[in-house]
């Protein structure tokens, strides 16, 4: 978490130093801000996670010894090997002492960066494999577990039972904490399956939310939707176009081309910068994609109706395409009427067709925009 709120600050001020098309605009501010995010993260490694390097990485390789067999074993000890990797290097490079505020001490934590960002990207599974060696609850078994699940089956029937929480254990099972409401009182329930598939038991059961997590099964590291996608690895986009730029450029137009282009900007998925709606179709196919991969029933009915949706929004942007190309050649202009209100005159209300009646306002006096002005 502190790693993830260093980089968002250094994101963020990064952004602001782009221009529309994604340049930085002050290098000096740029460099400063980067510096900035290296030395703040080697002081928070060195404070926190230096001393523990070896310890961790120990017991999360006993965590993946101790599992039953399971495919992705092999790539949480890559993963593993990976920090290991990263480690050597980070005590490598702190080895020498320059002093600090110096240019050395900014070389040194340029150096450090892209190996604390490894330990920054897999926090989560080395935080998870080093649980595994907390001992949960007994289950539920038994008369006590047909009990349990009874109710609770009875609860998730009537839409009283409130999933908050869930993870996959080390035997493969997706375990669930979930609010059973019963005559306005709550319990937390630990539950072992699909709840929207049959046969799903309740393991466990707790008064406090803490609780019930602690005496679950813990969780073993989540799986990404791309593999290769990193949150702390530069990615460079096309040049963006927003859509308020567009509304902006349509409602300061006179000519139908210019309402043309936008719309055509706005559809367009043939250039290396794709239009907005074209953007939000990929954000809704990648969601689909996310809703497929979690391998429930509920998962894979959102990802049908996301996909619907994503072909619905394809069909609208060709629509949207072939509007702009037909308004393209029409050819129009705004016809003269529809003349624009006055900046810093004012005509008053009681003689709204004098042109005597025109007055000039100083800019520093001059009456609020709302004030009304009549049309001829």
């Amino acid at each position: 978490m502190r790693f993830s709120v260093i980089h968002l600050k250094c994101e963020t001020a990064l952004d602001t130093l782009r221009s529309r098309h994604g340049a930085i605009t002050d290098t000096p501010a740029a460099t400063t801000a980067t510096t900035e995010r290296n030395r703040d993260a080697t002081d928070a490694f060195e404070e926190h996670l230096l001393p523990h390097t070896l310890m961790l990485l120990t017991a999360a390789r006993s965590a993946i010894d101790n599992m039953p067999p399971a495919r992705h074993h092999g790539a949480w000890l890559l993963l593993v090997d990976d920090l290991d990797h990263a480690a050597t290097q980070i005590h490598r490079i702190l080895a020498d002492t320059p002093p600090s505020g110096s240019g050395a001490a900014r070389e040194q934590h340029r150096a450090l960066w892209p190996y604390l960002s490894v330990w920054a990207e897999h926090a989560t599974v080395l935080t998870n494999l080093v649980d595994q060696h907390r001992t949960p609850a007994p289950e539920f078994t038994g008369d006590q577990q047909t009990a349990w699940n009874e109710r609770a089956q009875a609860a998730h029937e009537r839409g009283e039972l409130e999933p908050f929480e869930s993870w996959y254990d080390a035997r493969g099972r997706l375990i669930t904490l979930a609010y059973l409401v019963e005559d306005d009182a709550s319990t937390v329930l630990v539950l072992a399956g699909d709840l929207d598939q049959p046969h799903w038991q309740v393991l466990g059961q707790d008064d406090n939310e803490y609780r019930a997590g602690q005496l679950a099964p813990p969780p073993v590291p989540p799986g990404v939707l791309r593999p290769r996608v990193s949150r702390y690895r530069p990615h460079i986009t096309a040049p963006e176009v927003r859509v308020q730029d567009l509304i902006h450029g349509v409602t300061v137009a006179h000519h139908s081309g210019d309402v043309a282009e936008a719309l055509l900007t706005a559809a367009d998925d043939t250039t290396g910068a794709p239009g907005p709606l074209e953007d939000l179709v990929e954000l809704i196919r990648t969601a689909g994609e996310f809703a497929e991969a979690l391998e429930t029933r509920q998962g894979r009915s959102s990802a049908v109706r996301l996909n619907f949706i994503a072909r619905q929004l394809g069909s609208l942007r060709h629509e949207l395409f072939d509007a702009g190309e037909e308004l393209s050649t029409a050819v129009g202009v705004l016809p003269p009427h529809r003349a624009p209100h006055p900046r810093l005159l004012t005509t008053p209300a009681s003689e709204p067709t004098a042109p005597a009646a025109l007055t000039t306002t100083p800019p520093s006096t001059a009456a609020p925009a709302s004030t009304p002005v009549r049309q001829r």
